[in-house]
């Protein structure tokens, strides 16, 4: 990799992502969960040290250092030229560049016949990853997002690796409520901190509110594939969150070896950016 990440347990971002396929594969059923059986070494240790790190100080401390969007000021094409930084040259599973992973979602949402801001919402999710261009650890940029604030759920991957996490510490947070009331709303609810939520604040003035909860909740595996913390959420949040499950076989089941033409495909998507961006934003 073209750029030293602090605490690297993964060999790559997409080993994360390549995990995630083995845990819900396109032909098993919705709950069908295999991570407890992972021979992936370095995945473990990845969410040993997303686990003990993410409290809720934490992400609270993070979302207002970035909340600032104080970083860089780029169009978002170059956002997503800028993040081929993040290309690992000695992954053997795929040679392609980080936007033509996001060309390759975006291109079969649009391939489906679904709305513009949905396509581009396809190439947008996963720019936040940035973050690692930034010197953020990988435990703080990817991985399976959750609430803090509350209990964990023993739904979330390798639970018990929280045991450790200062959170389980305080007896205000342990609880199912913990500082938040029934249906509160997750707009309400501190997030754990990564890619998903830094680009959420990001786009959050430009894209429509379906394209916000995809952005903010496609990590978000103990809500939209494992149906936890549905005690939090009110009935907008399911309601929004039809469209990440809508969202998330593009996310996961997209990837192919023949990579898009990025050149042919600029054109499009450069006009479908000035539809719903400046020629630059503020990250």
């Amino acid at each position: 990799m073209s750029h030293e990440l602090k605490n690297k347990p993964l060999g790559s971002l997409d080993e994360w992502e390549d995990d995630i396929l083995s845990r819900y594969p396109e032909d098993e059923r919705e709950n069908f969960r295999d991570y407890e059986n992972t021979q992936r070494e370095s995945v473990k240790e990845f969410y040993r040290l997303n686990h003990e790190n993410q409290t809720l100080d934490y992400a609270r401390t993070q979302r207002e250092k970035f909340a600032k969007l104080d970083k860089r000021e780029m169009g978002i094409w170059e956002a997503c030229e800028y993040l081929n930084n993040l290309v690992d040259d000695s992954d053997p599973d795929t040679d392609l560049s980080q936007i033509e992973h996001l060309l390759q979602t975006s291109e079969a949402i649009r391939a489906d016949g679904h709305p513009r801001w949905m396509v581009l919402t396809g190439l947008l999710h996963d720019l936040g990853k940035t973050l690692c261009l930034w010197d953020e650890p990988q435990w703080g940029v990817v991985g399976d997002t959750f609430p803090l604030g509350c209990k964990f759920s023993d739904k979330i991957v390798f639970p018990e690796f929280f045991a450790k996490n200062p959170d389980n510490d305080n007896p205000e947070l342990k609880t199912e409520y913990g500082i938040y009331s029934a249906h509160c709303g997750l707009d309400n609810v501190t997030m754990s901190w990564g890619h998903d939520e830094y680009m959420y604040l990001v786009v959050k003035d430009y894209m429509p509110e379906e394209a916000l909860n995809i952005i903010r909740f496609h990590s978000c595996y103990p809500i939209h594939r494992e149906g936890a913390y549905y005690h939090l959420m009110n009935e907008h949040d399911h309601k929004m969150f039809e469209w990440v499950k809508k969202f998330n076989p593009y996310d996961l089941y997209s990837k192919a070896d023949n990579p898009p033409n990025v050149k042919e495909l600029k054109p499009y998507y450069m006009e479908l950016i000035d539809e719903f961006f400046p020629k630059t934003i503020k990250w």
